[in-house]
């Protein structure tokens, strides 16, 4: 279901009185004050969210939207909010339990083997930097970080992954794949060499390969399992036309709504 109320297409997953789930678009901040830049206002996910449900619900008010988990900016896919404080403290805690299963999908350099496996790593947020890198277990604020990994298919001189993380860390699967010379396809952060999407004229405006395919959660409230699946952008469309075209018409978890 979309509605086109914003400037930027707002695609809701979910929604009812407890949570609203959306589909994030990349190099949208999932979080943050608006700020003006020379050429524009410079959305958040969060404002566009709290806009959507003002004007729905007919709000005087402030709106409450809790924010139980992020995406990266260059990243796109599935994000759920709270729109109660009991049901943020519930996400919140699914979160921290690691009782979310998280699917993403990364188009990743070279030429993935074997089939499926684990990364397993400790990491360690560099000091007043947006980096991460590897580092000994024993190093303090290192922290460990593990995924599942499966090949999906190969296409445009990449391998199309399935990737469930474990651990949720910072820039957790992006470091990962380029510590093994598999680096997401246009994350130059992490030293990728070909380019994803069009050309752009701020490092923030870049997009990466890197999609998060679908949540799965308990209601907040009902305790029932919620399925959230985000529609692949029409980028990942032009970029891996085969691949995408055979994945979508494999069988898919059906997002949840009311």
């Amino acid at each position: 279901m979309s509605r086109a109320r914003h400037a930027i297409m707002l695609v809701i997953l979910f929604e009812d009185n407890h949570c609203i789930a959306v589909a994030k678009p990349a190099p949208l901040l999932t979080q943050g004050v608006p700020f003006d830049s020379p050429t524009g206002t410079i959305p958040t996910l969060e404002a566009m969210v709290k806009a959507y449900l003002k004007e729905r619900y007919h709000k005087a008010g402030n709106v409450y939207l809790g924010i139980p988990h992020r995406l990266d900016r260059p990243v796109s896919g599935a994000i759920v909010f709270a729109r109660n404080t009991k049901a943020a403290r519930r996400l919140a805690e699914q979160f921290q339990k690691r009782e979310v299963i998280k699917t993403y999908w990364a188009a990743v350099e070279g030429d993935v083997q074997p089939q499926e496996g684990t990364w397993e790593d400790w990491l360690l947020k560099l000091p007043e930097e947006a980096r991460v890198e590897k580092a000994a277990a024993e190093t303090p604020g290192a922290r460990h970080a593990v995924l599942e990994y499966r090949r999906l298919s190969s296409e445009a001189g990449c391998t199309l992954l399935e990737i469930k993380p474990h651990t949720g860390r910072m820039h957790q699967i992006r470091v990962q794949a380029s510590l093994r010379g598999w680096p997401i396809r246009g994350d130059v952060l992490y030293h990728a060499q070909s380019s994803f999407g069009p050309p752009v004229e701020l490092p923030r405006e870049r997009v990466i390969a890197l999609h998060a395919r679908s949540l799965v959660f308990l209601h907040p409230i009902r305790y029932e399992p919620i399925t959230l699946v985000a529609p692949v952008p029409d980028l990942w469309r032009q970029a891996f036309p085969v691949s995408v075209k055979s994945l979508e018409q494999q069988k898919q978890p059906e997002s949840c709504e009311e």
